[in-house]
């Protein structure tokens, strides 16, 4: 039977995993972007992700070594530096392709698997700074989905977004 703590460093390792192919698949997408935008946007998926793995890493090493889940400082920003990115490149025309909206469609599946996945761990996380972490890691994932999804749209239809969102005034 598994102890405690290999439980959590397993748990530790698929996240690390997750976050892994997630930066990985972020800055191939931005670097195949057709888009400005999506090059932004795509890119600060993948610094995320990036910053993701650091910080599990440094759970995963006080695990290891014993000393217990750490009160980890982990304030995501709500999605702000995401929906920064993306107000800054939006343009009424856009040309979107096919593969784009495809890896809209894989980036938000992904998005889901891992918010899943972190929601479940919160679930089972015994140490309040564990549920707290995997609380925010969560909430930061579904942020990510929701600003994808803006994006999917904004490519299908940037004029339709553009007047939806942005709510120009006619004169």
């Amino acid at each position: 039977m598994a102890t405690d703590q290999q439980t959590i460093l397993e748990a530790l390792n698929t996240a690390l995993q997750i976050e892994t192919d997630g930066k990985e698949f972020y800055t191939r997408a931005s670097q195949q972007s057709s888009n400005e935008l999506g090059k932004t946007l795509l890119a600060t998926l993948a610094s995320e992700e990036d910053y993701h793995q650091k910080v599990f890493k440094g759970i995963y090493e006080s695990i290891r070594n014993k000393k217990g889940w750490p009160v980890v400082d982990f304030h995501p920003d709500g999605g702000s530096g995401l929906r920064t990115a993306f107000a800054r490149n939006i343009t009424p025309q856009v040309h979107s392709s096919r593969d784009e909206l495809e890896a809209v469609t894989t980036a938000r599946a992904m998005e889901t698997k891992t918010y899943d996945f972190y929601q479940s761990q919160l679930r089972l996380a015994k140490d309040p700074s564990e549920r707290d972490f995997y609380e925010r890691l969560a909430a930061q994932e579904q942020e990510h989905n929701l600003v994808l999804a803006d994006y999917y749209e904004y490519l299908q239809n940037p004029a339709g977004w553009f007047v939806k969102k942005e709510h120009p005034t006619l004169d």
